[in-house]
């Protein structure tokens, strides 16, 4: 096998394929990224078993078809040190020869034919769901996933389709954040996808895409890109308990004066007590020892008493820095309850610090 094409073309592949490579051995061929080539298009591919990544291109030169694995992070740190110009890789003798004018490289093959068979989308069904909605709401939910509970269940995203819309839900049990996307649905299903998984579905994916399911796999398909995740298999939490059926109080208020509050107090400590009096909003540090930090916004509550509230800033900032309005929506109940933030289809549910 032998292909040509320049440097910006083969390191922009290869950095995309990076995420899916195995880190840990090199001696498995899930470190390998794998080429093959037929009738003048391209075929390269990752994975870890657990998530996948082809790219198909036409803007590589095919000289003789066939195909190669090679180290996925050795061939990119090649590539790059390079220079723009044009590339060939020719497999010889088991060995990738990288060649560039005066320079040349070589690299060690795995046997092509052992590379791990991606799952096929044909005679699979498809989730009938706004692509672009998934991909946008996927986004807003992703900083409350968990990353490393030993509730497997919970190191994912929860896409919960029912008949009159479908939510997407991720918690990291101090948490709990749904985005929901409106419309009726034929269909009704619940499957649990990797944190991981939707971190590289949000940087491959921007517009029209094609969804496929079963048992074990999702599969995600485009003109250019075919992804698959493995599914967590699990149960997750009832979330629909976890929101409160009633809120005593509710205001609206500014997403950047919020934003700006937040963040001086964060200075400081992570951790803030929000007190809220009929003019005006106080924000204090909390559980910083011998260091204070301070700060008001002149805003008009529902309350006529002092109510104090506590929380970790990290929850309300990822909530505010994924919407798109310039106000938001808070409910309050007590202060030892749970209270919700809310933009429109969007709402997390955070636990206070009692």
């Amino acid at each position: 096998m032998k292909i040509r094409a320049s440097k910006q073309i083969f390191e922009s592949i290869l950095i995309n394929l990076q995420p899916f490579l195995e880190k840990k051995d090199a001696s498995q061929i899930t470190s390998h990224i794998y080429f093959r080539s037929q009738n003048g298009q391209c075929t390269i591919k990752a994975t870890d078993l657990e998530i996948g990544l082809s790219i198909s291109t036409d803007y590589i030169q095919v000289d003789h078809d066939g195909s190669f694995t090679a180290n996925g992070k050795k061939l990119l740190d090649i590539i790059r040190i390079l220079k723009d110009d044009e590339i060939t890789l020719e497999l010889l003798d088991n060995m990738l020869i990288i060649k560039q004018k005066h320079s040349k490289f070589k690299l060690p093959t795995f046997d092509a034919n052992m590379f791990p068979s991606f799952p096929d989308s044909q005679n699979k069904p498809q989730i009938a769901l706004n692509s672009l909605g998934l991909i946008q709401n996927l986004k807003k939910i992703s900083p409350a996933i968990d990353t490393n509970n030993p509730k497997f269940e919970l190191n994912g995203a929860l896409i919960n389709i029912k008949s009159d819309g479908t939510d997407l839900v991720g918690t990291d049990t101090r948490r709990l954040a749904i985005a929901n996307i409106s419309g009726e649905n034929s269909q009704k299903l619940s499957l649990i996808i990797p944190k991981k998984a939707i971190m590289e579905i949000q940087k491959l994916f921007l517009d029209k895409i094609t969804i496929f399911y079963d048992q074990t796999n999702m599969i995600i398909t485009n003109d250019q890109y075919t992804f698959f995740t493995r599914l967590i298999n699990g149960k997750f939490p009832d979330y629909e308990r976890i929101i409160p059926k009633t809120i005593k109080h509710t205001l609206t208020l500014p997403k950047k004066a919020m934003i700006d509050a937040i963040k001086m107090i964060t200075t400081i400590s992570q951790d803030i007590r929000m007190t809220l009096l009929s003019e005006k909003i106080v924000f204090h540090s909390f559980g910083a020892d011998n260091i204070e930090a301070k700060t008001e916004l002149e805003i008009a509550t529902p309350f006529s008493n002092k109510f104090e509230i506590s929380f970790n800033s990290r929850y309300i900032l990822d909530f505010i820095t994924q919407i798109d309005h310039d106000e938001f929506e808070l409910g309050l109940n007590e202060p030892n309850l749970p209270f919700i933030v809310k933009d429109d289809n969007f709402i997390t549910i955070i636990m206070p610090i009692l």
